[in-house]
Protein backbone atom coordinates (compact mmCIF):
# COMPACT_ATOMS: atom_id res chain seq x y z
CA UNK A 1 0.00 0.00 0.00
CA UNK A 2 1.36 3.48 -1.06
CA UNK A 3 2.33 5.91 1.85
CA UNK A 4 0.01 9.31 2.96
CA UNK A 5 2.15 11.92 0.90
CA UNK A 6 2.25 15.28 3.66
CA UNK A 7 2.87 18.42 2.38
CA UNK A 8 4.28 20.51 5.58
CA UNK A 9 3.74 24.28 6.13
CA UNK A 10 5.50 25.82 8.78
CA UNK A 11 7.45 28.54 9.04
CA UNK A 12 9.50 27.67 12.33
CA UNK A 13 12.33 25.29 11.39
CA UNK A 14 12.28 23.47 14.69
CA UNK A 15 8.93 22.43 14.46
CA UNK A 16 8.68 21.51 10.87
CA UNK A 17 12.03 19.19 11.64
CA UNK A 18 9.74 18.23 14.19
CA UNK A 19 6.71 17.44 12.25
CA UNK A 20 9.16 15.77 9.52
CA UNK A 21 10.26 13.57 12.39
CA UNK A 22 6.99 12.24 13.41
CA UNK A 23 5.37 11.96 10.50
CA UNK A 24 8.92 10.08 8.59
CA UNK A 25 8.44 7.40 11.22
CA UNK A 26 4.63 6.81 10.68
CA UNK A 27 4.52 3.90 8.39
CA UNK A 28 1.43 5.13 7.35
CA UNK A 29 2.85 9.01 5.87
CA UNK A 30 5.77 10.58 3.96
CA UNK A 31 7.06 13.88 3.98
CA UNK A 32 6.40 15.00 0.16
CA UNK A 33 7.45 18.31 1.19
CA UNK A 34 8.23 20.75 3.86
CA UNK A 35 8.48 24.98 3.46
CA UNK A 36 8.10 27.76 5.26
CA UNK A 37 5.62 29.56 3.91
CA UNK A 38 2.03 29.65 2.25
CA UNK A 39 3.20 31.54 -0.92
CA UNK A 40 5.82 28.78 -1.23
CA UNK A 41 3.69 25.61 -0.66
CA UNK A 42 1.39 27.53 -3.43
CA UNK A 43 4.06 26.92 -5.87
CA UNK A 44 4.72 23.47 -5.13
CA UNK A 45 1.20 22.10 -5.01
CA UNK A 46 0.19 20.69 -8.29
CA UNK A 47 3.73 19.21 -8.56
CA UNK A 48 3.72 17.75 -5.56
CA UNK A 49 0.38 16.31 -5.09
CA UNK A 50 0.03 16.07 -1.29
CA UNK A 51 -2.63 13.76 -0.23
CA UNK A 52 -3.00 16.11 2.97
CA UNK A 53 -1.13 19.46 4.77
CA UNK A 54 -0.30 19.90 7.79
CA UNK A 55 -0.87 24.00 8.38
CA UNK A 56 0.66 26.12 10.32
CA UNK A 57 -2.30 29.06 11.10
CA UNK A 58 0.56 32.10 11.95
CA UNK A 59 2.85 32.50 8.70
CA UNK A 60 4.89 34.97 7.58
CA UNK A 61 2.90 36.60 4.38
CA UNK A 62 0.21 34.92 3.81
CA UNK A 63 -1.45 33.58 6.87
CA UNK A 64 -2.88 30.09 7.01
CA UNK A 65 -7.24 30.97 6.43
CA UNK A 66 -6.09 32.92 3.07
CA UNK A 67 -3.76 29.67 2.14
CA UNK A 68 -6.57 27.68 3.15
CA UNK A 69 -8.70 29.41 1.01
CA UNK A 70 -6.86 29.54 -2.01
CA UNK A 71 -5.89 26.00 -1.75
CA UNK A 72 -10.18 25.18 -1.11
CA UNK A 73 -10.58 27.13 -4.79
CA UNK A 74 -7.69 25.87 -6.80
CA UNK A 75 -6.55 21.75 -5.74
CA UNK A 76 -8.99 20.82 -2.94
CA UNK A 77 -7.02 19.33 -0.58
CA UNK A 78 -7.63 18.05 2.87
CA UNK A 79 -5.78 20.27 5.45
CA UNK A 80 -4.93 19.98 9.51
CA UNK A 81 -4.56 22.92 11.40
CA UNK A 82 -1.30 22.35 13.33
CA UNK A 83 -1.48 25.45 16.01
CA UNK A 84 0.04 26.47 19.02
CA UNK A 85 -1.66 29.71 20.03
CA UNK A 86 -4.48 30.34 21.82
CA UNK A 87 -4.83 33.85 21.84
CA UNK A 88 -7.59 35.80 20.59
CA UNK A 89 -6.51 36.69 17.27
CA UNK A 90 -4.77 33.40 16.50
CA UNK A 91 -8.12 31.54 17.69
CA UNK A 92 -10.13 33.79 15.28
CA UNK A 93 -7.85 33.09 12.17
CA UNK A 94 -8.61 28.63 12.56
CA UNK A 95 -11.41 28.82 13.60
CA UNK A 96 -12.08 31.04 10.21
CA UNK A 97 -9.49 28.49 8.28
CA UNK A 98 -12.19 25.69 9.41
CA UNK A 99 -14.80 27.65 7.96
CA UNK A 100 -13.33 28.10 4.73
CA UNK A 101 -12.28 24.32 4.62
CA UNK A 102 -9.48 22.66 6.95
CA UNK A 103 -10.66 19.78 8.49
CA UNK A 104 -9.11 19.71 11.41
CA UNK A 105 -7.15 21.75 14.34
CA UNK A 106 -4.21 19.93 16.58
CA UNK A 107 -2.08 21.16 18.97
CA UNK A 108 1.70 21.67 18.60
CA UNK A 109 3.72 20.01 21.05
CA UNK A 110 5.58 22.97 22.63
CA UNK A 111 7.43 23.20 26.40
CA UNK A 112 5.14 19.44 26.44
CA UNK A 113 6.76 16.61 28.65
CA UNK A 114 7.89 13.33 26.87
CA UNK A 115 4.61 11.44 27.76
CA UNK A 116 2.57 14.59 26.08
CA UNK A 117 4.97 14.90 23.10
CA UNK A 118 4.36 11.15 21.94
CA UNK A 119 0.72 11.82 22.41
CA UNK A 120 0.71 14.99 20.68
CA UNK A 121 2.65 13.32 18.30
CA UNK A 122 0.28 10.57 17.94
CA UNK A 123 -2.33 13.05 17.48
CA UNK A 124 -1.01 14.51 15.10
CA UNK A 125 0.53 11.35 12.75
CA UNK A 126 -3.79 9.92 13.27
CA UNK A 127 -5.42 12.83 12.16
CA UNK A 128 -3.53 13.26 9.23
CA UNK A 129 -3.59 10.08 8.02
CA UNK A 130 -7.43 10.19 8.81
CA UNK A 131 -8.23 13.45 7.31
CA UNK A 132 -6.06 11.89 4.05
CA UNK A 133 -9.26 9.93 3.43
CA UNK A 134 -12.13 12.66 3.29
CA UNK A 135 -13.15 13.49 -0.24
CA UNK A 136 -12.73 17.76 -0.18
CA UNK A 137 -14.79 19.97 -2.63
CA UNK A 138 -14.18 23.52 -3.43
CA UNK A 139 -16.84 25.48 -0.88
CA UNK A 140 -20.30 25.24 -2.36
CA UNK A 141 -21.81 27.54 0.36
CA UNK A 142 -21.32 31.22 0.79
CA UNK A 143 -19.06 32.90 3.95
CA UNK A 144 -21.63 35.38 5.12
CA UNK A 145 -24.50 34.85 6.47
CA UNK A 146 -28.03 33.43 5.23
CA UNK A 147 -30.77 35.61 4.93
CA UNK A 148 -33.05 34.01 8.17
CA UNK A 149 -36.75 33.12 8.28
CA UNK A 150 -38.95 34.76 9.91
CA UNK A 151 -39.50 33.18 13.04
CA UNK A 152 -41.83 30.64 14.33
CA UNK A 153 -43.71 32.35 17.60
CA UNK A 154 -43.03 29.43 20.58
CA UNK A 155 -46.56 27.89 21.36
CA UNK A 156 -47.62 25.66 24.26
CA UNK A 157 -46.67 22.27 24.03
CA UNK A 158 -44.46 22.21 20.87
CA UNK A 159 -40.92 20.80 20.31
CA UNK A 160 -38.55 22.31 23.94
CA UNK A 161 -35.50 22.42 22.83
CA UNK A 162 -33.27 21.71 19.43
CA UNK A 163 -29.91 19.75 19.67
CA UNK A 164 -27.57 19.71 17.00
CA UNK A 165 -24.41 17.96 16.45
CA UNK A 166 -20.93 17.61 13.88
CA UNK A 167 -17.50 16.79 14.48
CA UNK A 168 -15.21 16.90 11.19
CA UNK A 169 -16.78 19.68 8.89
CA UNK A 170 -18.77 21.17 11.97
CA UNK A 171 -17.64 24.79 12.52
CA UNK A 172 -19.07 25.95 8.95
CA UNK A 173 -21.71 23.23 8.83
CA UNK A 174 -22.78 25.22 12.41
CA UNK A 175 -22.29 28.40 11.43
CA UNK A 176 -24.83 27.48 8.00
CA UNK A 177 -27.18 26.20 10.47
CA UNK A 178 -27.88 28.60 13.46
CA UNK A 179 -27.51 31.14 10.89
CA UNK A 180 -30.62 30.21 9.17
CA UNK A 181 -32.21 29.87 12.14
CA UNK A 182 -31.96 33.36 12.77
CA UNK A 183 -31.94 35.75 16.53
CA UNK A 184 -35.29 35.01 17.49
CA UNK A 185 -35.63 31.44 17.34
CA UNK A 186 -37.48 30.57 19.97
CA UNK A 187 -35.91 27.41 21.13
CA UNK A 188 -33.09 26.53 23.26
CA UNK A 189 -29.79 24.96 21.13
CA UNK A 190 -28.06 22.34 22.90
CA UNK A 191 -24.60 21.71 20.67
CA UNK A 192 -21.77 19.06 20.59
CA UNK A 193 -18.92 19.73 18.57
CA UNK A 194 -15.84 17.62 18.76
CA UNK A 195 -12.67 20.00 18.70
CA UNK A 196 -9.43 19.96 20.51
CA UNK A 197 -10.43 21.02 24.26
CA UNK A 198 -7.94 23.91 23.95
CA UNK A 199 -9.25 25.48 21.00
CA UNK A 200 -13.21 25.16 22.66
CA UNK A 201 -13.30 28.27 23.85
CA UNK A 202 -12.02 30.15 20.63
CA UNK A 203 -14.49 27.87 18.83
CA UNK A 204 -17.53 29.01 21.04
CA UNK A 205 -16.59 32.85 20.74
CA UNK A 206 -16.22 32.34 17.31
CA UNK A 207 -19.17 30.83 16.36
CA UNK A 208 -21.05 33.36 18.51
CA UNK A 209 -19.12 36.09 15.86
CA UNK A 210 -20.55 34.66 12.85
CA UNK A 211 -24.53 33.42 13.96
CA UNK A 212 -27.02 35.32 15.63
CA UNK A 213 -27.13 33.34 18.61
CA UNK A 214 -25.53 33.97 21.76
CA UNK A 215 -23.02 31.07 22.58
CA UNK A 216 -22.96 29.95 26.45
CA UNK A 217 -20.38 27.63 27.64
CA UNK A 218 -21.72 25.37 30.18
CA UNK A 219 -19.47 24.66 33.77
CA UNK A 220 -22.44 23.47 35.94
CA UNK A 221 -26.03 23.05 35.56
CA UNK A 222 -28.30 26.06 34.60
CA UNK A 223 -31.34 26.94 33.08
CA UNK A 224 -32.08 27.23 29.30
CA UNK A 225 -33.23 30.09 27.52
CA UNK A 226 -34.94 30.51 24.15
CA UNK A 227 -32.86 31.53 21.31
CA UNK A 228 -29.10 30.49 23.15
CA UNK A 229 -26.85 27.88 22.13
CA UNK A 230 -25.39 26.13 24.87
CA UNK A 231 -22.00 23.59 25.02
CA UNK A 232 -19.90 22.48 27.50
CA UNK A 233 -17.15 22.80 29.01
CA UNK A 234 -14.04 20.68 27.50
CA UNK A 235 -14.30 16.98 27.83
CA UNK A 236 -17.18 17.41 29.56
CA UNK A 237 -20.73 15.54 28.48
CA UNK A 238 -23.53 17.97 27.63
CA UNK A 239 -27.21 16.89 28.91
CA UNK A 240 -30.79 18.26 29.30
CA UNK A 241 -33.30 17.35 31.73
CA UNK A 242 -36.33 19.16 32.44
CA UNK A 243 -35.46 22.56 31.55
CA UNK A 244 -31.71 22.67 32.64
CA UNK A 245 -28.66 22.11 30.73
CA UNK A 246 -25.78 20.26 33.00
CA UNK A 247 -22.68 18.87 31.58
CA UNK A 248 -20.83 16.11 33.72
CA UNK A 249 -18.00 14.27 33.51
CA UNK A 250 -18.63 10.24 32.90
CA UNK A 251 -16.91 7.99 30.17
CA UNK A 252 -16.71 8.87 26.62
CA UNK A 253 -18.91 7.26 24.40
CA UNK A 254 -17.74 6.41 20.99
CA UNK A 255 -14.31 7.67 21.94
CA UNK A 256 -15.75 10.87 22.52
CA UNK A 257 -16.54 13.54 25.09
CA UNK A 258 -18.52 15.58 24.62
CA UNK A 259 -20.47 13.18 23.09
CA UNK A 260 -23.64 13.55 20.34
CA UNK A 261 -24.88 10.34 21.80
CA UNK A 262 -25.23 11.36 25.27
CA UNK A 263 -27.01 14.57 24.50
CA UNK A 264 -29.37 12.85 22.40
CA UNK A 265 -30.18 10.70 24.95
CA UNK A 266 -30.92 12.81 27.56
CA UNK A 267 -33.21 14.98 25.09
CA UNK A 268 -34.94 11.15 24.32
CA UNK A 269 -35.44 10.48 28.01
CA UNK A 270 -36.08 14.20 28.84
CA UNK A 271 -38.27 15.62 26.98
CA UNK A 272 -39.85 12.70 24.87
CA UNK A 273 -41.94 13.72 21.63
CA UNK A 274 -40.92 17.38 22.21
CA UNK A 275 -37.10 16.62 21.36
CA UNK A 276 -36.06 18.01 18.31
CA UNK A 277 -32.40 16.64 16.57
CA UNK A 278 -30.33 17.30 14.04
CA UNK A 279 -26.97 14.94 13.12
CA UNK A 280 -24.41 17.14 10.68
CA UNK A 281 -21.30 16.16 9.18
CA UNK A 282 -18.75 14.02 11.66
CA UNK A 283 -16.48 10.77 11.09
CA UNK A 284 -17.27 7.85 13.41
CA UNK A 285 -20.83 7.26 14.52
CA UNK A 286 -21.04 9.23 17.05
CA UNK A 287 -24.96 10.52 17.68
CA UNK A 288 -26.46 7.96 15.57
CA UNK A 289 -27.39 5.78 19.13
CA UNK A 290 -28.58 8.72 20.24
CA UNK A 291 -30.52 9.84 17.46
CA UNK A 292 -32.57 6.61 17.33
CA UNK A 293 -33.24 7.28 20.91
CA UNK A 294 -35.09 9.88 20.03
CA UNK A 295 -36.93 8.59 17.03
CA UNK A 296 -38.12 6.19 19.55
CA UNK A 297 -39.42 8.38 22.30
CA UNK A 298 -41.57 10.43 19.33
CA UNK A 299 -39.10 13.54 18.90
CA UNK A 300 -38.17 14.31 15.40
CA UNK A 301 -34.90 13.57 13.35
CA UNK A 302 -32.72 14.94 10.81
CA UNK A 303 -29.57 14.34 9.67
CA UNK A 304 -27.41 16.14 6.79
CA UNK A 305 -27.96 14.64 3.44
CA UNK A 306 -24.28 13.07 1.54
CA UNK A 307 -24.57 15.82 -0.95
CA UNK A 308 -23.40 18.16 1.53
CA UNK A 309 -22.07 17.00 4.30
CA UNK A 310 -17.82 17.06 4.49
CA UNK A 311 -17.77 13.72 6.18
CA UNK A 312 -20.73 11.26 6.19
CA UNK A 313 -20.02 9.20 8.91
CA UNK A 314 -21.87 9.94 11.55
CA UNK A 315 -24.94 11.00 9.13
CA UNK A 316 -25.03 7.55 7.75
CA UNK A 317 -24.72 6.01 10.45
CA UNK A 318 -27.69 6.97 11.63
CA UNK A 319 -29.48 6.58 8.14
CA UNK A 320 -28.51 2.92 8.37
CA UNK A 321 -30.38 2.82 11.96
CA UNK A 322 -33.00 4.21 10.66
CA UNK A 323 -32.55 6.88 13.05
CA UNK A 324 -33.42 10.11 10.56
CA UNK A 325 -36.91 10.57 9.57
CA UNK A 326 -35.52 12.99 7.40
CA UNK A 327 -32.16 13.00 5.32
CA UNK A 328 -31.88 16.85 3.99
CA UNK A 329 -28.87 18.82 2.26
CA UNK A 330 -26.81 21.46 5.14
CA UNK A 331 -28.89 24.39 3.28
CA UNK A 332 -32.87 22.87 3.79
CA UNK A 333 -32.11 22.11 7.27
CA UNK A 334 -32.67 25.34 9.08
CA UNK A 335 -35.80 26.27 6.98
CA UNK A 336 -37.28 22.70 8.10
CA UNK A 337 -36.51 22.95 11.73
CA UNK A 338 -38.61 26.49 11.09
CA UNK A 339 -41.35 24.87 9.70
CA UNK A 340 -41.26 21.50 12.07
CA UNK A 341 -41.68 24.40 15.22
CA UNK A 342 -44.75 26.09 13.13
CA UNK A 343 -46.64 22.86 12.66
CA UNK A 344 -45.75 21.33 15.62
CA UNK A 345 -47.49 23.93 17.47
CA UNK A 346 -50.49 24.46 15.47
CA UNK A 347 -51.27 20.48 15.41
CA UNK A 348 -51.35 20.06 19.14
Amino acid sequence: MSKIRVLIIEDSAVIREFLCYIIGRDPRLEVAAAVESAEEALKILDRVSPDVISLDIRLPGMNGLEATRRIMSRRPTPIVVVSASVEAEDLKITMSALQAGALAVVEKPLGSTQSQYESLAERICTQLAIMSQVQVVRQRFPRGRRPAPAPAKPLPNSYRVLAVAASTGGPNALMVLLSGLGKDFPLPIAVVQHITPSFLAGFASWLASVCPCPVELVAGRQAMAPGRVYMATADRHLRVEQGCVRVDAGDPVCAQRPSATVLFESMAQSLGPHALGALLTGMGEDGAEGLLAVHQAGGFCIAEDASTAVVNGMPAAAARLGAAHELLPLPAIAPRIVELISNHGEGE
